[in-house]
């Protein structure tokens, strides 16, 4: 397997990977444009333009743009994240320049027709809707709102219902041409695809867009904060979110790790003191998430309303107790289960091809897997229980949902977690 990388005049980059065993490949535009490059009036735009993808372009109609990946056994999706946009598709290795044809026409010629923007309106609004009546999706946009008040990155990604409902044609095409500009898109393929060949079609279909300056985006800061909404659920929804490092900080490899042993499998130290030992509630993980500059240890758990304050309190005393008695044992396991995610991974040529694009658009190149590994293995105890006590002094955030009123605190967290 090999790695190649060429960046058009343009700025366009173009990342693949062959796979000399797969008969298939994935491919696909990731866009450094998501929720974070939004203005306030732009909330959710980024979402909804991707959406409007697949309704049609200058020369497909959104069933042909459909039928064109279907008719050859293929996939077509894509999604919108904080930071990106991606669309990609899977298809067999003959229809490599199929796929990307279709990609980039939907990238390039889309016709916004307004019948379509209304149509596809009503279905974000359901997606809204959707998203509103499930717990575990609510509580989750809350802490990233007060974890990073009044940000870009703070905002939903889907927006506000009263935003959907007043973009249009004009909003579309200006948000594209503030952030789809050639050096913000990254073209990534996986499997049985021929670097030269992808190149040559990349060439021909984006090489005439005319290079500029990525428009800036404001930097993020956690300030941390508290939001709950008492309502009659069967369960209490309790997230916490500690500041962590970025993803181009090497402390990310240790916040990972850390996450794992605290919180991230049967084993972890939440499940077995909070579940298995004291069966104070059904789901409890945490994670390592990270943007260009910024992070979040996030820490989720449902459970009873009458049980939540023992779990939040004791959520909070394990933290602590790891920067003084984490095991040189569970390390070692949190990093196994690492790096075997990592290379079970790769052998998904979608994986691949996703973790192509965002290594390039962190770091404008593809750091060899034996680097990535050798961060995880420098990992230790002591950088483990040293990441842990730095958590202690991090900014929190706490956002709660269903039966939360006699939850405690987060100043009253805040002051268990450093007393």
């Amino acid at each position: 397997m090999s790695v190649e990388f060429h960046t058009l005049n343009n700025g366009f980059r173009i990342v693949t990977e062959n796979m000399p065993s797969l008969e298939s490949a994935s491919l696909g535009i990731w866009v450094t444009a998501g929720g974070r490059h939004e203005r306030l009036e732009q909330n959710g735009i980024a979402h909804f333009l991707e959406h409007m993808a697949f309704k049609g372009t200058k020369t497909r109609s959104s069933l042909q743009i459909a039928e064109a990946i279907e008719d050859v056994g293929g996939f077509i999706n894509a999604y919108t994240s904080r930071e990106m946009t991606a669309y990609y598709v899977r298809v067999l290795g003959q229809d490599v320049g199929l796929g990307l044809d279709v990609i980039s026409d939907i990238l390039l010629n889309p016709v916004f027709d307004p019948k379509e923007i209304e149509v596809e309106r009503g279905v974000i609004l359901q997606e809204i809707g959707q998203s509103l009546d499930t717990p575990d999706d609510v509580v989750f946009d809350w802490l990233q709102e007060v974890s990073y008040a009044g940000q870009s990155i703070g905002r939903t990604i889907l927006g506000p219902d009263e935003r959907v409902k007043a973009f249009n044609r004009t909003d579309l095409q200006g948000f594209v041409a503030e952030r789809y500009g050639p050096s913000e898109m990254i073209l990534s393929a996986a499997g049985a695809v021929d670097h030269d060949k992808i190149v040559a079609e990349a060439e021909r279909l984006f090489g005439h867009l005319a290079p500029r300056p990525s428009a800036p985006v404001d930097l993020a800061r956690f300030t941390g904060g508290e939001r709950r909404e008492v309502k009659d659920l069967e369960q209490a929804h309790f997230t916490m979110a500690l500041e962590g490092p970025d993803y181009r900080d090497p402390e990310i490899y240790t916040a990972q790790i850390f996450a794992s042993a605290f919180g991230g499998g049967m084993s972890s130290r939440l499940f077995q003191e909070v579940r298995e030992k004291r069966g104070l509630c059904y789901s409890i993980f945490a994670q390592a998430g990270a943007f260009a500059d910024s992070g979040m240890m996030t820490i989720y758990a449902g459970t009873s309303g009458e049980q939540l304050g023992e779990l939040a309190t004791l959520t909070v005393d394990e933290i602590k107790r790891a920067s003084d008695d984490m095991t040189d044992a569970e390390v070692e396991r949190a990093r196994a289960q690492m790096k075997a995610g990592l290379l079970m991974g790769l052998e998904s040529p979608a994986n691949r091809a996703e973790r192509l694009a965002r290594l390039v658009a962190i770091w404008d190149r593809v750091p060899p897997l034996a680097e990535t590994v050798e961060m995880i293995e420098a990992v230790d105890t002591r950088k483990v229980r040293d990441f842990a006590g730095g958590l202690v002094k991090a900014e929190v955030a706490m956002a709660l949902y269903g039966p939360v009123q006699d939850a405690p605190s987060l100043a009253d967290l805040k002051a268990r977690l450093v007393a």
